[in-house]
C-alpha cells in the first residue's frame, strides 16, 4: 500500500520541495535498498528531479513553462480555465522513480524531488511506494 502524504500549495504555479517526505517514508519503512516510486495522482500537478541549490532554478522552470503553454490562448477547447495546467503537468509527467542505497535515495549532490503545481492553490495527494530490492 503506498503511503499518501498530503502537500498544500499556496500559488497558482509553484515548485514544493517534497524530498523530506522521502527520506521520512524511507525511515518509517525501515527500507536499506529498493526503489522509491513518488507519483502525483493529479492531473495538473506533476512531479519532477531538479536542483535544490539555487531557488531560481525553480522560477526559472516555471517561467519558461507559463511562456510555452501561456494560460489563455483562443484555441483551447477545455471549459474549466485550467487548459495549461493540464499540459503543463502533462510535459513534466506525474511519477519520478529513485533508487534506494543504505537507506538513502541516490539523489545527485544539488537534487531535489519537487511537487510542480499548475493550478493552485490546492491541496495534492502525492502517493509513495516503496519496493524493497529482493535478493
Amino acid at each position: 500500500m503506498p503511503q499518501i502524504e498530503t502537500v498544500q500549495t499556496r500559488a497558482r504555479a509553484e515548485m514544493v520541495d517534497i524530498t523530506p517526505r522521502l527520506l521520512q517514508a524511507i525511515e518509517r519503512k525501515k527500507l536499506v535498498n529498493g526503489l522509491a516510486v513518488i507519483f502525483v495522482a493529479h492531473t495538473t500537478a506533476g512531479v519532477t528531479i531538479n536542483e535544490n541549490s539555487d531557488e531560481t532554478v525553480k522560477s526559472d522552470l516555471l517561467e519558461k513553462l507559463t511562456r510555452m503553454v501561456p494560460q489563455n490562448e483562443s484555441y483551447y477547447q477545455h471549459d474549466e480555465g485550467n487548459s495549461d495546467a493540464h499540459l503543463m503537468a502533462s510535459l513534466m509527467g506525474h511519477s519520478v522513480t529513485v533508487l534506494v542505497e543504505n537507506g538513502r535515495p541516490m539523489l545527485g549532490r544539488w537534487q531535489a524531488i519537487y511537487l510542480c503545481e499548475f493550478d493552485g492553490p490546492r491541496e495534492r495527494r502525492v502517493l509513495i511506494k516503496l519496493v524493497p530490492h529482493a535478493v
